[in-house]
C-alpha cells in the first residue's frame, strides 16, 4: 500500500457496546485508495459500510487503528484541522441529500464555499458551472422541495465538488432512487472520475450501482473482502 494514498487504513476498528455486548462495526480493515481511483464497498444493512465510510471521512473516530489522508494520521490532528480536511480536501454525496430546505439548490452550493472564504464572484460563476454540468443549470433557484429526488442528489454532487475536493465519498448515494434516476447518479460519478479525475469512493448495497467502480470491495460483519 502507498504511503501516500488518497486514503489509507491500517487495523481500522471501531466497537460499539450494545445491552452488554461489544459489536465491532469495523473489525481490522486494511484499505489503501490510491489517487485516481473509482472505488466500491459492497455490503448489505448492518455489514459496517456507512460506519467505515464515516471513519474514512473523518465524519467519526475510530476506536483502533489508523487512518491517513494523503499520509497524515488523522489522529494527530485537532478538530479544527478536521474540519478543515473535510471542507477542502474531501466532498461527500449522502443517501437522503443533506441539502438545507430553506437554501435554493444555487445556495446550496454556495455554503461551502462561503465557509471556505471563496471570494463571492468566484464562488457565484463556479456554483453556476457546476449545477450547469449536473444538467440543473434552469433549477439554480429552486428550494429543495421544489426538486425531484434525483435532482436533490444532484445538487448534493455539485455541493460535494465546491471546493475541488480531492477526492468524493458516496455513502449509498442510489438509495433513495429509482433505478434509472439512479443510473443517471452513477454516470455521474464516473464522468467525475474519468474525466476530472476524482478519487471515487461508492459505498453501496447494489451490484449494479458496485459495477461503475474500477475496483469492488465487499465488507460482511465489520470485514473486508477483495471480490
Amino acid at each position: 500500500m502507498s504511503e501516500l494514498a488518497a486514503i489509507r487504513t491500517e487495523r481500522l476498528e471501531k466497537k460499539y457496546m450494545v445491552g452488554g455486548r461489544e459489536i465491532r462495526a469495523v473489525d481490522g480493515v486494511d484499505l489503501a485508495v490510491e489517487h485516481g481511483e473509482f472505488v466500491s464497498i459492497m455490503g448489505p444493512s448492518g455489514s459496517g459500510k456507512s460506519t467505515l465510510m464515516h471513519l474514512m471521512g473523518c465524519l467519526d473516530r475510530q476506536t483502533g487503528g489508523r487512518i491517513l489522508i494523503e499520509g497524515v494520521d488523522t489522529l494527530s490532528l485537532s478538530e479544527r484541522q478536521l474540519d478543515e480536511l473535510r471542507l477542502r480536501r474531501m466532498g461527500f454525496v449522502f443517501q437522503t441529500f443533506n441539502l438545507l430546505p430553506t437554501l435554493t439548490a444555487i445556495e446550496n452550493v454556495l455554503l461551502p464555499m462561503d465557509l471556505a472564504g471563496v471570494p463571492r464572484e468566484s464562488a457565484e460563476l463556479r456554483a453556476h458551472e457546476l449545477l450547469a454540468m449536473v444538467d440543473l443549470g434552469e433549477r439554480l433557484q429552486h428550494v429543495p422541495t421544489k426538486l425531484s429526488v434525483g435532482e436533490r442528489q444532484r445538487v448534493g454532487i455539485a455541493r460535494a465538488l465546491a471546493n475541488d475536493p480531492s477526492f468524493v465519498l458516496a455513502d449509498e448515494p442510489t438509495g433513495n432512487l429509482d433505478s434509472t434516476t439512479a443510473g443517471g447518479i452513477v454516470k455521474i460519478l464516473a464522468r467525475l472520475n474519468v474525466e476530472m479525475g476524482k478519487t471515487i469512493v461508492l459505498v453501496t448495497h447494489n451490484p449494479e450501482v458496485a459495477s461503475a467502480a474500477r475496483r469492488i470491495l465487499r465488507l460482511r460483519d465489520g470485514k473486508l473482502f477483495e471480490r
